[in-house]
């Protein structure tokens, strides 16, 4: 069975971050679902409009394989204040599953308090809203969290997600028709 992967979204997202997630791991034949936090339309930070496929309530987190929180202002702040999105993400983590969060997203992943002890990256602008440092670094793959610094690392952050779910192998087959550099 293919893994299946929640992908949130949140009023204010960052477009690029949350478009190429869901186009690179339905590449990689991931089953993909988009979640909302309310309306099942998101307004994003650039103005477009994104249809999701469910409400957050409407779905079983623990059956999931992995999250993945795109950034953006104030999407991440959006994500960040919500409990069942905290939830998620600790119920994620608990049981050892892939949580990724893409620029200033791992703020949520900092509330959750799942970046203790993780090498994470996060975009500068928020770096002051976060407990412990940042690598600085475009992706960073700790353990079962998954970490990118901004929309310019989107294709490597999906990359990311695609190699620890499915092998660098199907990364390679992915970019033989995507070309990016990584």
């Amino acid at each position: 069975m293919s893994k299946q992967i929640l992908v949130f979204l949140a009023d204010g997202l960052e477009e690029v971050e949350a478009i190429t997630q869901i186009d690179i791991l339905r590449r990689a034949d991931f089953e993909v679902t988009t979640i909302t936090l309310a309306d099942e339309t998101v307004h994003g930070s650039h103005d477009i409009d994104i249809m999701a496929d469910e409400k957050i309530d409407n779905v079983i987190i623990a059956e999931y394989d992995a999250i993945v929180l795109p950034g953006g202002m104030p999407g991440s702040t959006n994500l960040r204040g919500d409990e069942r999105v905290i939830n998620a993400v600790k119920k994620m983590d608990s049981k050892d599953k892939l949580v990724a969060a893409i620029c200033a997203a791992p703020m949520v992943l900092d509330r959750a308090g799942v970046l203790n002890g993780h090498k994470f990256t996060i975009h500068p602008s928020v770096e002051n809203k976060v407990k412990n440092d940042s690598s600085g670094e475009r992706t960073v793959i700790d353990d079962n969290i998954i970490t990118g610094i901004g929309p310019g690392a989107a294709i490597e952050f999906a990359y990311c997600i695609v190699e620890k779910l499915a092998g660098k192998e199907k990364v390679d087959e992915l970019n033989s028709g995507i070309f990016a550099k990584i």
